[in-house]
């Protein structure tokens, strides 16, 4: 021990208790990325509409879309097959009951009427094992106009799942698997604050284990506060750890800036803006960015489908590139350029990233030979790229094979 050791240990003492404080709220508030998978996107369908069945409904109805009017532009044979794979044995990955826009105008008892079927259905679903992997509902927003209304459906949809599932064990209800509620229209830290503690509400009055939100930014006031500060970060705190996800808006937020309905589209530069003080926000913090939707379906003539899954396709993949891997998709007919365009991405770059990856993990000769300096940063984001194409079927367990150094324990580690 030299003599400069004490100094330096009571140097440390008084630096700990200094930041002691701001340790504990970066532990909280940056836990780290998100464990487990990310869907590729959320399909939103109308509560009015939607049963048991309505996944492979949806499967059922891009496979016939894909037969009419197939086969999908610029997707090559082995890409289409892994497509019409995935559509026979998971069309949707994340499907949100929407009482919000896509529901419409109704009384309050066919709403509730509404509340209480979707949530039998959905109960129903998960029993037959035909649930997506995820699921949830998007409610009304928390302004005063529809602020009633979106708790009684938010109330009514609750109580009925927790009544319809098996008895609770050790007296708390059993939510559905990658079950969220979204929160739309969010223009205020305080909404969200308020929707935090609706849900402590609930949680307590039907036994229901912690409900995870979604927050739906689509308004400006949500991307920058009347004093000019951003207020996505402070949402995200104000969910008490709750917030799973932030999803863009598309047109909403742009028609809000009174940007042209021609004009209003994801890659605006507008969007853009926004959606990259999302991204900066939710890093860190475990909840995912997903992009917003297209709102020209695939539907009519051959030609007018093929042209909007060509469109869909490019947006899907300019999103990808991003980093941003899930969207919205609004019709069946938009599975497969959802699906087309996501395989795309993860199979164009796989040979690159499995090759740098398994150089990495072979050590410094292998990084030598690489040609790339990676860290352990980039080793990290070359797994977690190679754990979603796993995740979404666009990479198979014989392609990853060929690398002696990975598989999907290793790569799961890598990816934190």
């Amino acid at each position: 021990m030299t003599a400069a050791d004490p100094f330096l240990a009571g140097l440390l003492r008084s630096l700990d208790g200094t930041l002691a404080a701001d340790d504990e709220q970066r532990r909280r508030r940056y836990p780290g990325p998100p464990a487990g998978r990310q869907p590729v996107h959320t399909c939103y369908v109308p509560a009015g509409q939607f049963t048991a069945d309505t996944a492979r409904q949806w499967g059922d109805q891009a496979r016939a879309a894909l037969d009419e009017h197939g086969p999908l532009p610029r997707c090559d044979a082995g890409v289409e097959e892994l497509v019409r794979a995935k559509l026979a044995r998971e069309p949707v990955e994340d499907l949100r009951i929407d009482f919000e826009d896509g529901y419409g105008p109704h009384t309050d008892d066919e709403e509730d009427d509404a509340a209480a079927a979707a949530a039998r259905a959905l109960a129903g679903a998960v029993a037959a094992g035909t649930a997506p992997p995820f699921s949830g509902l998007r409610m009304k927003c928390l302004e005063e106009p529809v602020r009633r209304r979106a708790v009684r459906t938010l109330d009514r949809f609750l109580a009925t799942l927790a009544a319809a599932g098996p008895p609770p064990p050790g007296g708390q209800a059993a939510l559905p698997p990658g079950f969220r509620v979204t929160l739309p229209k969010v223009t205020s830290v305080a909404q969200v604050a308020a929707m935090a503690g609706l849900c402590a509400a609930l949680e307590a009055e039907y036994a229901l284990p912690r409900l995870d939100l979604e927050l739906q930014v689509e308004t400006p006031q949500a991307v920058l506060g009347p004093d000019g500060t951003a207020l996505v970060a402070p949402m995200l705190a104000a969910a008490d750890g709750r917030c799973v996800g932030l999803h863009f808006g598309t047109y909403d937020y742009t028609a809000a800036l009174g940007i042209a309905a021609g004009y209003q589209s994801l890659a605006h530069p507008a969007a853009d803006h926004a959606k990259a003080v999302m991204q900066a926000a939710a890093a860190g913090t475990g909840a995912v960015v997903s992009d917003g939707s297209l709102n020209v379906l695939p539907v009519g003539t051959k030609p007018a489908v093929r042209a909007a899954w060509q469109q869909h396709a490019a947006l899907v993949r300019r999103s990808l590139e991003r980093g941003f891997y899930q969207g919205w998709d609004l019709h069946p007919a938009q599975l497969p350029s959802r699906y087309a365009a996501t395989f795309g991405f993860y199979r164009d770059g796989f040979a690159a990233a499995a090759g740098r990856l398994a150089r990495y993990l072979a050590g410094p000769a292998g990084r030598a030979e690489s040609g790339v300096l990676d860290e352990p940063a980039t080793a990290r984001a070359l797994a977690s790229f190679l754990r979603r194409g796993l995740a979404c079927g666009a990479v198979t367990g014989a392609d990853l094979a060929r690398y002696d150094e990975l598989d999907e324990l290793v790569i799961g580690k890598l990816a934190g």
